[in-house]
This record gives structure tokens, sequence and C-alpha cells, in this order.
């Protein structure tokens, strides 16, 4: 027999999985979802949790992939590095809202679907 999970709470605690991050991008906003992968028995909720740490993951390395080098650009050229390399900066993070939105609307309206981000590694 399988189970029955209520899609209101799976629709809810998806959601705040994927939108921990907008919470901050320290270490609380990835503890939300690993507490909901922990505390939740309901697949989908556990397959969006884990996937939304795996997207933390990405944002932490990808920031400081690009984040470091870009630094030290601006410190070795006073500033004017980081002013060219602007528009990379603002495009990191117009995606990172971005896949972030997107997944909250696909928890939203398709809640026994897990969402896949695009693009990212996979640690879970």
């Amino acid at each position: 027999m399988q189970a029955t999970y209520d899609s209101d709470k799976r629709k809810l605690l998806s959601s705040l999985c994927h939108g921990a991050i907008f919470f901050s991008t320290a270490i609380f906003s990835v503890g939300v979802p690993i507490v909901i992968n922990l505390i939740s028995d309901d697949p989908v909720v556990k397959s969006n949790a884990k996937e939304s740490i795996n997207f933390h993951f990405n944002v932490w390395f990808w920031a400081t992939v690009i984040g470091v080098p870009l630094g030290v650009l601006s410190w070795l050229t006073f500033g004017i590095g980081g002013i060219l390399f602007f528009p990379i900066v603002a495009l990191g993070f117009a995606i990172h809202w971005g896949l972030t939105i997107w997944a909250i609307i696909h928890c939203l309206s398709q809640s026994d679907v897990p969402f896949r981000y695009p693009f990212i590694f996979r640690v879970f």
C-alpha cells in the first residue's frame, strides 16, 4: 500500500528548502534543508531538500571561484578590475535568484515531482 502525504505540507516544506537561500547564503540557509531532510519522511520533500543542499554548495563554490579572483583583481587595479567584471557578477546573481524562484514556483505548482536544478554538480 502506498503512503499518502499531505500536499500542502509537501509544498510548504519543499518551497522552504529552496527558499532558505533567501534568508542568507551562510550556514543558516543550508541548515534549513538539512533539518527538513532529517525530520521529513516524505520522499519528495527529502529529494527537494537534497537538491537544495547541492544548490547551496554550488553557489558557495562558484562564488569562491569567481569572487576571489575578482576581489584580487579589484584590489590590484584599485577597483577598476572589479568594475569591468561587474556584468559577470550581476549575471551570476540573476542566475542564482532566477533558479531559486523557478524551484519555488515548481514546488508550489507540481508538488508531486521533485525539482532538479540544471547544470549543477551533485554531492548528495
